[in-house]
C-alpha cells in the first residue's frame, strides 16, 4: 500500500506543462516517481524526463511531439489550453482545447496497453453540453484533425466563441471514447474545475467580467489552486482508480452541489462570457 498510486516509474506525457494546471500536474508526478514527458508551447523549466515544443494547432508539430518520447505510454495528461470570450480567435482555441487534445490523444494511444489511463481537463464553463448532444455526437463521427477543424469552420454558430463548446466537447468525448476504450483495457476521464488562479485568470476576467468568474467560485468563495485541481487528475489516472471511467468530475468547491440545489445564484452568470476552468 505504500504506493497505492502506482506512479513510481510508469511513463506519462503532460501536456501544458510549462504553468498552471499543468506544471502542478508535471510536479506532483515527479514527486511520485514517474518519469514525466512534458509537451507545451513553452519551455518547461522542470526536471523532466524530456521536454517537446508541440503546438496544438498544429496536427504535424502534435505529431513531432509523440514520436520524439516514443515507447509505451501509462498515462497521458491533457492540461493544455486556451482561454475564450475573445482573448483569442475562436478556432484556434477551439483546436486548441478540443481538436488538438483529441489528435494528441489519437497519437499517444497506439503507444498505450491494457491499464494505460487518460485524463483531460474540462471546465464548469462546459455545462451546457447536454443541450447538444446530437451536435457534438456529429463532431464526433468526424475523424482527423483536418475534418474536424473544416467541420469546426463550416459551424461558426456552434463554435461561437470557442471556450465553452471546446469544453462542452471534451466532456462528450471523454463519455464517448469511455465506452470504447475500455475494451482495451485503457480508461479515460476528465475533470472540471471551478475557476482556478493560474496564469490564464487575467484574460478570463478581462474578457468575461471578475464578477461572473467570481459566482463561479461559490459556495467555496476563493479559486482553486492548480496543485488543488491537480491532485483530482493524478488520483483519477492513477492506480487507486482503476476502473473508475468515463466520469466527469467536478473539481468545484461544491459548485455542481450548490448548483443542483439552488444554494449558488446562477442569474449571475447569465449573459456574460464563459466561465473559466
Amino acid at each position: 500500500m505504500s504506493d497505492i498510486l502506482g506512479y513510481k516509474g510508469k511513463r506519462v506525457i503532460v501536456s501544458g506543462c510549462f504553468s498552471g494546471m499543468g506544471e502542478a500536474t508535471a510536479k506532483i508526478l515527479l514527486d511520485l516517481g514517474a518519469e514525466v514527458h512534458g509537451l507545451d508551447f513553452k519551455e518547461s523549466t522542470l526536471p523532466l524526463a524530456s521536454f517537446n515544443q508541440i503546438d496544438l494547432r498544429d496536427a504535424g508539430s502534435i505529431e513531432k511531439g509523440v514520436a520524439a518520447i516514443g515507447g509505451k505510454i501509462d498515462a497521458l495528461f491533457n492540461c493544455a489550453g486556451l482561454a475564450g470570450g475573445g482573448a483569442f480567435p475562436a478556432l484556434d482555441t477551439f483546436k486548441v482545447n478540443f481538436i488538438g487534445t483529441r489528435h494528441l490523444t489519437d497519437t499517444v494511444l497506439p503507444l498505450m496497453g491494457p491499464g494505460g489511463a487518460i485524463v483531460s481537463i474540462a471546465s464548469t464553463g462546459g455545462l451546457g453540453w447536454s443541450r447538444r448532444i446530437p451536435t457534438h455526437m456529429e463532431l464526433l463521427q468526424i475523424q482527423g484533425f483536418d475534418a474536424a477543424v473544416a467541420w469546426a469552420e463550416a459551424h461558426p454558430e456552434h463554435v461561437a466563441e470557442g471556450y465553452a463548446f471546446s469544453k462542452e466537447a471534451v466532456i462528450v468525448w471523454t463519455q464517448f471514447m469511455g465506452a470504447q476504450l475500455i475494451k482495451k483495457g485503457i480508461r479515460i476521464n476528465c475533470s472540471l474545475p471551478s475557476p482556478t488562479q493560474t496564469p490564464m485568470m487575467a484574460t478570463f476576467h478581462a474578457t468575461s467580467g471578475k464578477d461572473i468568474v467570481d459566482a463561479a467560485a461559490e459556495p467555496l468563495g476563493r479559486y482553486t489552486t492548480p496543485a488543488e485541481q491537480a491532485g483530482p487528475l493524478v488520483l483519477l489516472n492513477s492506480d487507486a482508480a482503476g476502473v473508475v471511467n468515463g466520469v466527469v468530475l467536478p473539481v468545484d468547491g461544491g459548485f455542481m452541489g450548490g448548483l443542483t440545489t439552488g444554494q449558488v445564484d446562477i442569474s449571475k452568470m447569465m449573459g456574460g462570457g464563459q466561465k473559466q476552468g
